[in-house]
């Protein structure tokens, strides 16, 4: 079950190309801190991010709803911080690439890019809670063990 999650999130990123939707509204109050903690092998660094994507609907693990906005991290035990979160709940993924070569935008992540997600119960994606004018912190560890196809 957890390998067909990552599949069909794979296929996602592989129709989309993360061109980013405009689903999300600005004039927002909310704010969403994610805490990354990469336990894989590889290097984390200004030319190795891990990018993590927000997305406003669980349905991006059908390929079916963009994200919304994007952070990068250069190092495996960072806090990525998005602001103007127009609506809630918000769902979080984490790529890795480690070639380096992955920007996010220019079309999918390669094949053997490491993924995260938020869950509470794998392969569900968890929803992350904000309330109006709050801000919200939320874990999220990941390793190599969920790749791109």
């Amino acid at each position: 079950m957890k390998k067909s999650l990552y599949l069909a999130l794979g296929m996602f990123i592989l129709a989309s190309g993360f061109q980013f939707g405009g689903a999300q509204e600005k004039a927002a109050t909310r704010t969403l801190k994610v805490k990354l903690k990469y336990t894989g092998s590889g290097t984390v660094d200004e030319k190795h991010k891990i990018l993590v994507f927000a997305f406003d609907s669980p349905e991006f693990t059908q390929g079916s709803v963009m994200p919304f906005a994007s952070q990068s991290a250069t190092s495996k035990d960072e806090t990525v911080t998005f602001s103007e979160i127009a609506k809630s709940p918000v769902y979080v993924v984490a790529v890795y690439d480690p070639t380096g070569g992955y920007d996010g935008q220019s079309g999918p992540p390669p094949s053997g890019s490491s993924l995260g997600m938020y869950t509470k119960a794998p392969p569900t994606p968890a929803p992350v809670n904000i309330d109006e004018g709050k801000t919200a912190e939320i874990d999220l560890p990941f390793d190599d063990s969920a790749k791109m196809p």
